[in-house]
């Protein structure tokens, strides 16, 4: 029935004039911005970092980008279509979890343990509470969390950036006389983890070309802008500081979680006498602060909130690496606070529509 149809409540007769009235949960507001464009921008902060992994890694790379955001795609669409709900081929949802899915996978990961990995994290982490909106957990995190746990090898087989292999490194050629796709090595942290130290982290940079020198500002320069192995879209902070300024600015995220998160990693791990920039810039903390304690879903309201969890995230972090069996620990560091995050939420209430009073003790109402 339109709007020109409505019923009168007293009479019960059409009245042209009687408007519709929405009952819906607070906050009442409106906005221009809507998933599909808040997703866009997500991809677009993306685009430096999944650029710049393909040119380190190749085609592998190319191809678990590729098979992730097909595969999550196909996974919410046959979910939905099997339960008889609409297909969402428009919100970007997908393709965004999809590609994060892929950054955070190693660039030789087999094809079929990306496609497992992407329907997982899609079909049990999302749709299984809801869909988009109502789900606990990152689908991305959940995803990677579950090919971990279930295929340890394929998850965790690291690669030397192919950008950087030259003949004088002695594995650019393989038995065959070609180049090779793939040079497996350990990350900075597995290193670490493997009691090595920094020294041994800047002697295997420089031997293999990574870093400009044999020393430790050298190492620390190849963190920052990622020319050295791992994941797919974790390594390079400068360009995920480049998505975090972009997100910030067009008022996509806010930075509080981002930043007490870093703060975190960085003091949790001085207090454990590591070294904390070495901290900061190994692994995924810029990575999973940027694009996934900012999750609008899965992460507190509140802007206190949003900073409990950023500091919880990053002790988890730091605790996981100095304590457990990975050498890193940002997934599940994010995973346990998406799972604290109703109760933030509970304790500290967001409210909508308060303006503070001024020091004259006015204030709006």
């Amino acid at each position: 029935m339109s709007d020109t149809e409505k019923p009168d409540a007293r009479s019960g007769e059409k009245n042209p004039a009687q408007p519709f009235l929405f009952i819906s949960s607070s906050p009442h507001t409106g906005s221009s911005i809507d998933t599909r464009k808040l997703m866009g921008r997500v991809l677009i902060s993306l685009t430096p970092v999944t650029i710049f992994g393909i040119l380190l890694y190749g085609l592998p790379a190319l191809l678990t980008i590729i098979v992730a955001i097909c595969s999550a795609s196909i996974a919410e669409a046959l979910f939905r279509k099997a339960i008889k709900r609409d297909i969402r081929n428009k919100d970007l949802s997908a393709i965004v979890t999809g590609l994060i899915f892929a950054l955070i996978l190693p660039p030789s990961a087999p094809v079929w343990v990306t496609a497992l990995g992407a329907a997982f994290g899609i079909i049990v982490a999302k749709e299984f509470f809801g869909g988009l909106g109502a789900n606990v957990f990152n689908p991305a995190l959940i995803g990677r969390a579950f090919i971990v746990i279930s295929f340890p090898v394929a998850a965790t087989n690291w690669s030397i950036p192919r950008a950087f292999f030259t003949p004088e490194t002695g594995i650019a050629r393989n038995a065959t006389g070609f180049i090779a796709d793939v040079i497996s090595g350990a990350t900075p942290l597995n290193i670490i983890k493997l009691e090595g130290s920094i020294p041994d982290i800047s002697a295997g940079f420089s031997a293999l070309g990574l870093a400009p020198g044999n020393d430790y500002w050298s190492t620390i320069l190849s963190l920052f802008l990622g020319t050295h192995g791992g994941t797919i879209g974790e390594s390079s902070v400068l360009l995920i500081l480049i998505g975090f300024i972009y997100l910030f600015f067009t008022g996509t995220i806010r930075w509080r979680g981002p930043v007490f998160m870093i703060l975190s990693v960085f003091v949790f791990s001085f207090l454990f006498g590591q070294d904390p920039l070495f901290a900061i810039l190994s692994g995924g903390v810029f990575f999973g602060a940027v694009f996934m304690t900012t999750d609008y879903v899965t992460g507190p309201l509140s802007s206190l909130g949003k900073m409990i969890f950023g500091v919880c995230a990053g002790l988890i972090t730091v605790l996981i690496r100095q304590l457990g069996n990975y050498p890193e620990g940002v997934m599940f560091g994010i995973l346990i606070m998406n799972a604290v995050t109703p109760f933030i939420n509970r304790f500290i209430k967001r409210r909508y529509g308060y303006v503070k009073p001024g020091k004259s003790g006015g204030g709006k109402n």
